[in-house]
């Protein structure tokens, strides 16, 4: 399967938080393929830069690509102009909204602990969506 990994997952699975377990499982199935784009390892990065500096952010970035995470960096066009027509039907963050882009883009399944922004979505049935907690 195609995950797509949103900053919520990323963050449970670095910081052991409940449900890394289920992170963790699909990182280690090696018929998964793991995609967290550019603006998703951001938010990672900003929140552990913010707690505890940049050789923590540093080092979490590092270890979600040691994971077998792939960073993708799509923003042509096409792309932004979904994002910007997925924000614009949803209440959701910019930086969920490009996750699922990502998602439909790539026929994969956004990974999330977050119920706050995606439990309409999965209802709406905007992308697929896993939650892990």
């Amino acid at each position: 399967m195609i995950y797509i990994l949103d900053a919520c997952a990323m963050i449970a699975f670095l910081r052991k938080e409940f449900g890394s377990d289920v992170v963790e499982a699909i990182l280690l199935d090696k018929n998964n393929e793991c995609f967290a784009h550019a603006i998703n390892l951001c938010e990672v990065f900003y929140d552990f830069h913010r707690l505890s500096g940049e050789q923590a952010a540093e080092k979490a970035i590092g270890d979600l690509k040691a994971a077998g995470i792939i960073e993708r960096n799509d923003f042509d066009q096409i792309f932004w102009k979904e994002v910007g027509r997925i924000k614009s039907q949803n209440r959701a963050s910019l930086a969920d909204c490009v996750a699922i882009v990502l998602a439909n883009q790539l026929g994969g399944t956004v990974l999330t602990s977050d119920h706050h922004e995606f439990d309409k979505i999965a209802q709406d049935r905007v992308c697929s969506i896993q939650f892990i907690r």
